[in-house]
């Protein structure tokens, strides 16, 4: 739905839902969600991904500290509840089998600072941009987009990736990017919990954007175009085999006992990955979507509990 048709009387974050459903759309049904969705990807290339959030999220969170008493952004600034820069740090060391002061001078990196995709230098340098202007209120759209599809995520991307790359579930370690807190605890978030957080943020976007029809607007605008920078983001998943990638350390494709093979695990770990992305933001709010999240995350977890084993 195109802004100029939009009800601007309307709560923010029921603009930014509707406006964003033809984004949305877009995204789910490119060539690079279907590259995520095919479960071709190494762990390398899982990991190099991260590192991707990493740079975003380091950007955005710095600018979302810089103005977080600015009044439209004040509602749904919550560090110790939405903070993602430090657990992505976590599980890339995790992951890369390394301390967490040393993995930014992995090859990986390295590789990756050195050829830095378009799609992440355009995004990140867009979040600074904003952060440095006069009027940050569009990093309410950045946050939105982000946050909320980590959310969606939960339970599921948690159970999934750790039976891939077998990963102490229980424990969170390599984990930890997909786990948030309570809104008013320590203890780790059930789905339901999830769900609550998501409409506390709802709720502030609303709040922090009052009435004023110019900050909707601006806001709905940026959504669009953060669903484009995601969008980018994920067709640099699988970089081009220049020299430097092909130099890197490549996994073998391991077998699992139950007969999966690496590539059939992945195809519906990054399925459920562009799912939990665009649940939210995407237009599946609400009880009905809530609904069907639990639903898909009962089928998961029985689907791996019956029939899959790592070895």
């Amino acid at each position: 739905m195109s802004p100029s048709t939009l009800d601007m009387n309307q709560p923010l974050s029921e603009l930014v839902r509707q406006s964003t459903k033809e984004a949305h759309d877009s995204i789910a049904f490119s060539p690079a969600a279907a590259k995520l969705a095919n479960g071709e990807l190494m762990k390398e290339e899982y990991v190099r991904f991260l590192m991707m959030l990493w740079h975003i999220y380091a950007a955005l969170e710095e600018g979302l500290e810089r103005h977080a008493t600015h009044p439209v952004l004040e509602p749904t600034y919550n560090p110790t509840l939405l903070k993602r820069a430090p657990s992505l740090s976590s599980d890339i060391a995790q992951l890369l089998q390394v301390p967490e002061s040393t993995w930014t001078s992995h090859p990986l990196h390295q590789s990756l600072i050195t050829n830095p995709p378009k799609a992440m230098t355009m995004y990140v340098e867009r979040i600074n941009t904003i952060s440095n202007s006069g009027d940050p209120t569009p990093l309410v759209a950045h946050a939105y987009v982000r946050y909320l599809g980590d959310l969606s995520g939960g339970q599921t991307i948690r159970h999934s990736l750790a039976k891939a790359y077998d990963l102490d579930e229980a424990a969170g370690e390599g984990l930890s990017f997909y786990a948030f807190k309570e809104l008013s605890s320590s203890k780790t978030a059930s789905l339901g919990e999830m769900k609550r957080i998501k409409d506390w943020y709802r709720n502030g976007m609303n709040e922090g954007a009052g009435d004023n029809v110019a900050v909707k607007a601006a806001i709905v605008q940026e959504a669009n175009d953060v669903f484009r920078y995601n969008g980018d983001l994920f067709g640099a998943i699988l970089p081009d085999q220049d020299q430097s990638q092909k130099n890197l350390p490549v996994a073998p494709k391991a077998q699992y006992g139950s007969g999966f093979a690496v590539s059939s695990v992945l195809a519906v770990i990054t399925a459920v990955s562009v799912a939990h992305f665009f649940l939210v933001v995407g237009g599946l709010s609400g009880p009905r979507g809530f609904a069907k999240l639990a639903a898909a995350e009962q089928w998961f977890a029985s689907f791996w509990g019956a029939t899959a084993t790592v070895q």
